[in-house]
């Protein structure tokens, strides 16, 4: 007679069975529990402003000071937020612009501090965060003096990409020209190089009002980018990845590509560089995903390593975002599920 499995075993099977599409990482070779790998404590520089989180306050001060609000929205043991502060304003260009410009408040993802928004409501920090659709950290919020957004970023900007927001938001540059526009003045379009090839990319011409059962994931990149080189030569080579990316319609596209025409998912003819430009892509790489309805369901336009990379293929092919709108508490379930089989996981690979 069959044992009847107890309440953890199904617990922990009901788990692997949501977040978890297949194993990856390192499994623990003596079948127990994995480990847990990547975290890192950040400790936030006295210059952070001391605040009471009414940001109504805080942005009539700083005004009356000649800077402007940023908030920061961070997490305990966040590697990305780890090398925002320890790496970026280690940078002394970084350091003195963002003291001179900006009073930078630290928001804590799942905190229970009170806030008093811009438009005075009172709510908490993880609510505030919530209500903002944050979903990775660091996130940045510039606010301008009427308490509206100058800019945000969803995501670690390494350094030499988080001086042109920094310069973006300093100069006011929000009132006459979008960031996408003010970046790729700030940053050369290259003329020469290439793509980065992957065979799993579909073959051009590229109509992607397409009748699918499978999703599609849009890589926007460009020529002669690191932050490209490094998403193909490691980030999407983590354990695991390359078999969830099996799963999705994948194609490139050259961001700045302004004569190959591609038909959208929503059936519009436009090309790379116009379609780029309607949906806001500013930082390369940026990875778009799409459902089978042609609707956009996720993206990434900031850095990001194999884990969260790969979480995010995840989180869209098991249509996560139908049950769980918040993606750090998919990302922290499907971590620990996929512990719980055996695998080690670690965030900052």
């Amino acid at each position: 007679m069959m044992q009847k499995p107890n309440l953890m075993q199904s617990t922990i099977t009901l788990l692997i069975s949501i977040f978890c599409a297949l194993p990856l990482a390192v499994s623990a070779a003596n079948g127990s529990k994995g480990e847990f790998f990547g975290a890192k404590p950040t400790k936030h520089p006295e210059w952070f402003k001391d605040s009471f989180l009414d940001f109504r306050d805080d942005i009539k001060m700083a005004a009356s000071q000649s800077k402007r609000v940023l908030l920061y929205v961070y997490q305990d043991g966040c590697p990305y937020c780890n090398k925002f502060v320890d790496y970026n304003f280690a940078q002394k260009d970084i350091l003195d612009k963002t003291q001179k410009h900006f009073d930078l408040i630290a928001v804590n993802l799942w905190g229970d501090r009170e806030v008093i928004n811009t438009q005075g409501t009172v709510t908490t920090e993880k609510e505030f965060t919530k209500s903002i659709g944050v979903k990775y950290t660091p996130t940045l919020v510039f606010f301008d003096e009427q308490g509206g957004v100058a800019l945000r970023v969803n995501g670690y900007y390494p350094p030499h990409n988080f001086r042109i927001a920094l310069d973006y938001v300093a100069e006011k540059k929000e009132k006459t020209q979008s960031f996408r526009d003010y970046y790729a003045a700030h940053t050369p379009i290259p003329s020469e190089g290439s793509l980065n090839k992957e065979n799993f990319f579909l073959p051009a011409p590229h109509n992607l009002a397409r009748a699918s059962k499978r999703p599609l994931a849009v890589f926007f990149e460009q020529k002669q980018c690191d932050n490209c080189d490094a998403l193909h030569k490691k980030t999407l080579k983590y354990p695991g990845t390359k078999d969830l990316i099996a799963k999705v319609d994948n194609v490139q596209l050259d961001m700045w590509d302004d004569k190959t025409e591609i038909t959208t998912p929503d059936n519009k003819k436009t090309t790379p560089r116009k379609w780029a430009k309607s949906l806001n892509i500013a930082f390369a790489p940026s990875i778009v995903f799409f459902d089978t309805d042609g609707k956009e369901v996720a993206r990434t336009d900031a850095f990001l390593r194999g884990f969260h990379t790969q979480t995010l293929y995840d989180y869209v092919i098991n249509k996560g975002y139908k049950s769980q709108p918040e993606f750090q508490r998919y990302l922290q379930h499907r971590s620990e599920a996929l512990q719980a089989k055996g695998s080690n996981v670690d965030i900052w690979k």
